[in-house]
């Protein structure tokens, strides 16, 4: 029986499903994931507590905090405030902890089919 691997990669090609499956490849996938998810968790928990608020806790949503900005406003400006931070955070973390290692799978990648 031969190696499903070995069927897909074409004839002196680059074998991808080797590469997806390689230890630094599953570092780089650990790494995004573990900086991805977390943050969007928290992201979508602060957005419903939001909306949840805006519905359901109207009186303090619509409190005055200075002239006629309201506390709802201050909370609806500040999910923009957060999607722009994680925005931020996660180009300064993949520029620092993702590139280079994908810069480094790339660099192999092009070895490997310079030598095809």
């Amino acid at each position: 029986m031969s190696d499903p691997r070995t069927d897909i990669a074409p004839p002196g090609g680059i074998d991808y499903v080797a590469v997806e499956e390689s230890p630094r490849f599953v570092e780089l996938k650990k790494r995004q994931r573990g900086f991805v998810f977390p943050l969007a968790i928290a992201f979508l928990v602060w957005y419903f507590a939001y909306v949840l608020l805006s519905s359901f806790a109207r009186e303090f949503m619509s409190q005055r905090v200075w002239g006629d900005i309201t506390v709802g406003l201050l909370f609806g400006l500040g999910q923009f405030v957060t999607t722009f931070a994680i925005t931020m955070a996660y180009v300064w973390y993949a520029n620092r902890k993702l590139d280079p290692i994908a810069e480094e799978i790339r660099a192999d990648l092009e070895k490997q089919e310079g030598l095809s």
